[in-house]
Formats: structure tokens, sequence, C-alpha cells
């Protein structure tokens, strides 16, 4: 291997001029400097990929690309039709880097062996708020194997996010974000981890999310809010399938990662989308009748879940329309 392998950063431009210019100089300061940096833009009508232009012409190590908008996966995948590094990682373009996370990320990698390493991410508002952690990172380095990392994120407590990650080129190679679908960055991950031998995990925050809303990666729209549950709970069936074939001892794990997506998307979908009409709906609350006697000997499942179990797999709507109505009530 190289004593100083290439290093592709691809970034997804849509709409974001404002941030793009923070977003890439944190990139081109990085402490590692054997980088190739695409930026993939993606039908911008900002003026975004016209900036993305300027960029590349003055410093070499950046490369504009242009497309049709497609979406994030797609301009992603562009990307990936593209690369030459040795590894490969992935950031948003309103988002920004630590100086030292490339090299941390390398450097734990050709030590470890791993074939991923990440490092832990904050979020930040548009007001310059520190926002709950969504995964705290670990107080000194981990490492786990592919079965334990696949179990923590059946557990709600991983990190699936390709943007606090390194990955080695082989694993990326063929493959590809699916399109069209949202909570896609988990959906891949869980497929790579069985090549993958293990992810390496680091201390300390080196990613930082711009929270904005409005942001093309954290849409609030109606129809976008219902697809991310309903995403969800395709990802939690892909995860089983995947327990089963490679983890068969995670099954329980899968299990109850299958109740809980069920039961955070009828938590969440609006009470309007709750009818016979609406195909995933009805299958999500037979599957919640079928399997409430498995729910219920399940010991990695808590009372509350239960409980909700219980009252959506009887009267999914009726127990909504109810919540919504002490919710109200509450507020007066």
């Amino acid at each position: 291997m190289n004593n100083f392998p290439l290093i592709t950063v691809i970034i997804p431009v849509y709409n974001v001029k404002k941030y793009l210019e923070r977003c890439v100089g944190s990139v081109l300061r990085q402490t590692y400097t054997y980088l190739e940096i695409l930026l993939i833009d993606d039908g911008s009508t900002d003026g975004s990929g016209e900036l993305c232009d300027r960029l590349a012409q003055e410093d070499p190590r950046v490369h504009a690309v242009h497309k049709m908008n497609g979406g994030s996966s797609s301009a992603r995948n562009k990307g990936l039709e593209l690369f030459a590094g040795e590894y490969v990682g992935f950031v948003d373009s309103d988002d920004y880097i630590e100086p030292d996370m490339y090299e941390k990320l390398l450097r734990g990698i050709r030590e470890s062996g791993a074939g991923i390493a990440q490092i832990g991410r904050n979020e930040i508002d548009e007001e310059g708020n520190l926002l709950p952690d969504i995964c705290k990172p670990p107080e000194t380095e981990s490492f786990l194997d592919s079965r334990d990392f696949f179990r923590e994120l059946l557990m709600h407590r991983g990190d699936c996010s390709f943007c606090t990650k390194l990955i080695r080129r082989d694993l990326m190679e063929d493959k590809r974000f699916p399109e069209g679908k949202l909570n896609e960055d988990f959906q891949l991950l869980i497929q790579m981890l069985p090549e993958a031998g293990g992810v390496l995990s680091l201390p300390g925050y080196g990613y930082h999310v711009f929270y904005r809303l409005g942001s093309n990666s954290r849409r609030t729209d109606a129809e976008d809010f219902s697809r991310v549950f309903g995403d969800s709970v395709d990802n939690a069936d892909l995860a089983r399938e995947l327990a089963a074939e490679h983890y068969p001892e995670l099954l329980k794990e899968a299990f109850r990662f299958g109740v809980f997506q069920r039961l955070e998307y009828l938590l969440h979908i609006p009470i309007s989308q709750m009818t016979k009409e609406n195909r995933q709906y009805r299958e999500i609350v037979g599957y919640l009748r079928k399997n409430w006697g498995r729910a219920m000997a399940n010991p990695l499942l808590t009372p509350k879940n239960k409980l909700y179990h219980t009252l959506f797999a009887v009267s999914p709507r009726g127990i909504r329309v109810l919540h919504r109505a002490l919710k109200n009530r509450g507020k007066r």
C-alpha cells in the first residue's frame, strides 16, 4: 500500500451556494493533503454549479462534475463511478469537518486493519446552538467486528451515516446508494458490513452537521416525512434478511428492530394516511397483530414498546386520534 494513499471525498451539491465554500474549505484544510475532492453538482439553479467550477480552478485537488438533478444518492453514485482514491469519504455540502478528521480516520484504518473507520458527529442549528447528540462517540478508540456493529445498529445505538466514515475502496467499488429512498445510508451500510471485517470508532467529534431546515438532506415536507418512516420499515425488513443470512444469532435483535420501526411509523405518519387505501399502513398493522405474542415474549422490547404494540394492534387510528386530543387539551 502506498505510504500516502489517495483519499477521495465525494460532496453532493444542490442549491447550497451560501455554505459550499465553508464545506469545501474545511476539506481543503485537512492535515492529510493527498485528497481528491469531487463536487457533484446535482442540477443546482442558485449558482452553486458555477461556484463548483471556480473552486476547481483554484485547487487542482478539486474536480467539478455537473449532472441533471436526481437527488443526493444519485449524486453520490456519480462520484462512485469516478473516484480514484484508495479510500473514500462523503461530506454533505452544508456541513463541515475538523482539520484532522481524515488523518485520524486513515491512521485508524491502517493500524487496526478495519475496512471502515468512523468518528463522532454533532449537530449545530442555524443560530449556532449545539443540539443533543444523535450518537455518542466512544470515550476511547473502539473496534467492533461486523456482527457486533450490526447489533449496535439494530439496537439504535450505532451511527449509520457515511459522512462520519472513511471506507476502503474495495468495499465501495460495486456498491451504490439506493436512489429514490430515504435512510439510504443504513441500507447500504448493513449490506457492506459482512465484507468489512469490522468498524473502528474514534473518540471526539470530527464531523459537524449544520442542521438547516429546508436542506436537501433534512427536508420536512409531509410527503418526505412519511417516506422517512416508510423506508425505515423497508430497511428493517432488509436487516432481518441479512441477519438470517449472516448473523442468525441476532434474529431477536432484528425482530425487535422491525417492531420498533413499525411503531415509529404508526406514531408519526399523518392520521389522514392511516386508511385502508394505504397498503403499507395495512401491512404494518397486520404485522403487529400477527406477531403480538412474539413481541410480548421478546426480552429486548421494553414494557413501553409492548404497550404501544398492543394499543396499535387493537386500534391504531383510534389511538392516534385520542393522543392528538389529549395533546391539544394539555395545551389549553
